[in-house]
């Protein structure tokens, strides 16, 4: 059960249990607590802010705690509010070491990294996998452990979500492994490495890159089991690097479906296949297979059931989908029929997989006369149709009694060519009324992540573009989403009234580009004029006694413009500026020409949206909506457009990316994403001018693979130097501010015409 929805008194509650004065964490902390909340159960909430408390009084700063607030309500619904005891473990690690400084990185990767693991076991090898790291490149300098700092371990964190995003859990660890073990007493030489800046990097990454990772296909298996099966489930990798005796295997329980992260090719099958294999396997168990008590049975028997139910659920399989015969069959390993000597070995493995191969293969050639016995047996069971897991129990159980050998007790048993690797574990076939070891026991609580009613967004992260290492930094930007507030709808009614001129010159061009084609859309029950056919038709109808059709009227719409625009607003300080020789601000002006520019627009009848966006570093981008596309231009767009404000930086990448979000789903042929803005994009927490313009502008080639047009139009006399850069030649620099009332609509209809 969830915690309650907030109030204004827990809020206060937290923040006092959070125990901090840093001005920056205040602002965005009641919106972090809107995403926790969501996420968490209220002793997962106190533990978090608990931890919050702890990481806050580290003494590095905000940058920290930010970067925690943010991560962990992600990370916990990656991979579960446990891991977060581990977590803490690894950031006081740190914070004991010389390796203070990575405590940042650490955290700021942390949501991206467990949305890549997708489950708790994975992380908990990636921080193990840290915790190493760090001890062996930490006293591997001159041998002082408290002296030197791991050199390559930030930059290890900062490119952990590019490393996982090429490679599975047990990759990521042979390619540090190979760091260590060759650059440990290089410093620089290790960043280069731990930073993948050197062609040795790039080459290992290279070389460990295998197999068919479940994250990247992740998406195509759900639609499959949806698809072809009727079934749904949360899958959930786990790693087969960290398990040397004994690989584990896929299984699914009450919590969702577990599969390896990684699948090689193997037998002429793709890893894709292999997955869809797997799948298909559990689905038919899923479907068919009903749970036995088994605890008067020996360990030999179980196995044998398990072997016959799941030829059993293949058999009933193939009926539905023929095609799978040859893909279980390349993936089923063919034992080789005397390879077991029974005198020295226990072949009970050896014959129950070749049983099993001649289950499913009726060209298997083997001639052991019990083995052709019970494979007839079983075909004649499956064509009456009606068998069930407690049939084939029976069966088995005799297969058993028939076959049972002394050498079967025997310690060395035979493995090659036994295990048959898409199938699951079938812990789900059986029920212990004694609890033993041998029983799973599982928690089927689950946690509704649905809240109603909380009364703010929780932040959306976004990744930011590096154009010095040519990668995104995941989820490294966050943007809270918000109504702007209102003042007065009346201040706009003057403002138009003011440029009444202006307006009745701009009424002269929005007719001609009006499209007059117009289109009847009749059988409408209210409309602009009666549809004489129909009423006439409802008449008779009336007449006669029969129940007439109210649908009498139609309307029209125009046909041959089909436009959705979004008006993104930079809303940054600089606007507050007084405009040279003039009373105005530069917000006032932009505050006239955006109320010119929607009246414009609505006179159209073209799809509008209204936003704007400031923002105070990476951890609060703005994000603030003046009119929606489904909004009317009315008094409650006016009001709040008679409040806009201006403050703090422009951080511009975030803010294209989460306007291209409403706009990429509207249903329009031309979708133009227009920006008004005085100046470049900077922010307080960046140093290099040139890291805002390089994100702008790879945020703007996303936006045209998505489809999306995008237009600047800019105040800062000085854009000439780095808007192409951004945006091409999709620009207008307006010199003369004063003008802008007047230019802002004349671009848009140009654009549009």
């Amino acid at each position: 059960m969830m915690s309650d929805a907030l109030t204004d008194d827990s809020i206060r509650a937290s923040w006092a249990q959070l125990d901090t004065r840093f001005p920056l964490v205040e602002a965005i902390f009641p919106a972090c607590m809107a995403d926790a909340q969501g996420a968490l159960t209220p002793d997962g909430l106190s533990a978090f802010l608990e931890a919050g408390r702890i990481i806050g009084k580290l003494g590095r700063g905000a940058e920290p705690l930010l970067a925690f607030l943010e991560a962990w309500p992600s990370t916990a619904r990656a991979v579960g509010e446990d891991l977060l005891a581990p977590v803490m473990a690894v950031v006081q690690g740190l914070q004991k070491s010389p390796n203070g400084r990575a405590i940042t990185p650490f955290l700021q990767t942390l949501a991206p990294v467990a949305q890549r693991l997708q489950a708790g076991e994975q992380l908990q090898h990636y921080l193990d996998l840290t915790l190493d790291l760090m001890a062996r490149t930490t006293r591997s300098i001159h041998g002082f452990h408290t002296t030197y700092p791991s050199p390559g371990l930030p930059d290890f964190f900062n490119q952990a979500p590019t490393l996982l995003a090429q490679l599975d859990i047990g990759g990521l660890r042979r390619w540090v492994d190979y760091g260590v073990r060759n650059y440990a007493t290089h410093p620089e030489r290790q960043k280069d490495y731990f930073s993948l800046q050197s062609a040795d990097a790039r080459a290992v990454l290279q070389r460990e890159r295998h197999g068919t990772l479940l994250v990247d296909v992740e998406r195509h298996l759900d639609l499959y089991l949806r698809a072809l099966w009727r079934d749904g489930d949360l899958l959930i990798p786990y790693s087969t690097a960290f398990d040397e005796l004994r690989k584990p295997v896929p299984y699914y329980d009450p919590l969702g479906i577990r599969l390896p992260d990684v699948q090689d090719d193997a037998s002429g099958v793709s890893g894709l296949d292999r997955y869809r294999a797997m799948l298909a396997h559990m689905v038919g168990h899923r479907r068919w297979s009903t749970p036995q008590i088994a605890d008067n049975w020996s360990p030999f028997q179980r196995m044998a059931v398990e072997f016959f139910e799941d030829c059993r659920v293949e058999t009933l399989l193939i009926r539905e989908y023929a095609g799978l015969r040859r893909l279980f069959l390349a993936l089923h390993p063919r034992p080789v029929e005397d390879a077991c000597d029974p005198a020295t070995t226990s072949c009970l493995r050896h014959r129950l997989a070749m049983l099993s191969r001649a289950l499913l293969d009726p060209e298997h050639g083997y001639r052991d006369a019990d083995l052709n016995t019970f494979v007839a047996r079983f075909h004649a069971l499956m064509a009456q149709g009606t068998s069930s897991t407690r049939d084939i129990a029976a069966l088995a159980l005799a297969y058993v009694a028939k076959t049972r050998r002394q050498s079967d007790q025997f310690a060395k048993v035979h493995f090659e060519n036994t295990v048959i690797d898409y199938r699951d574990d079938n812990r789900h076939l059986w029920r212990f009324i004694e609890q033993g070891d041998e029983e799973e026991r599982f928690d089927e609580t689950r946690r509704n992540d649905a809240q109603d009613d909380l009364p703010r967004l929780p932040p959306r992260h976004y990744p930011e573009w590096d154009y010095h290492s040519q990668t995104y930094r995941p989820d490294w930007v966050s943007v809270y989403e918000g109504l702007h507030p209102s003042a007065q709808a009346g201040d706009i009614d003057r403002l138009l009234q003011k440029h009444a001129p202006l307006a009745k010159r701009l009424q002269r061009m929005l007719e001609l580009l009006k499209p007059q084609d117009k289109v009847r859309i009749r059988y409408q029950e209210d409309g602009s004029e009666l549809d004489l056919d129909v009423a006439i038709r409802s008449l008779i109808d009336f007449k006669a006694g029969s129940n007439p059709d109210p649908r009498i009227n139609l309307s029209h719409r125009t046909n041959g413009r089909d436009i959705a625009v979004t008006l993104l607003l930079d809303l940054s300080a600089s606007l507050n500026d007084k405009v040279k020789g003039s009373d105005q601000t530069i917000l006032e002006l932009s505050q006239e020409a955006v109320s010119l520019l929607a009246w414009a627009i609505d006179r159209l009848g073209d799809p509008l949206a209204i936003a704007g966006f400031q923002s105070n570093t990476r951890h609060e981008v703005r994000y603030q909506h003046f009119k929606g596309f489904g909004e009317p231009w009315g008094d409650e767009v006016k009001a709040r457009l008679a409040a806009m404000q201006a403050n703090y930086s422009t951080r511009m990448g975030a803010a294209l990316r989460h306007a291209a979000h409403s706009l990429r789903a509207r249903k329009s042929d031309k979708k133009l994403l227009l920006i008004l803005t005085d100046g470049e994009p900077a922010d307080i927490d960046v140093q290099d001018e040139r890291l805002l313009i390089e994100d702008a502008r790879q945020a703007v080639r996303e936006l045209e693979r998505n489809g999306l047009f995008t237009y600047c139009i800019s105040l800062d006399p000085r854009a000439d130097a780095y808007v192409s850069d951004i945006f091409g030649r999709r620009y207008t620099v307006i010199d003369n501010i004063e003008r802008l009332p007047e230019r802002l609509p004349e671009v848009f209809l140009a654009l549009t015409k």
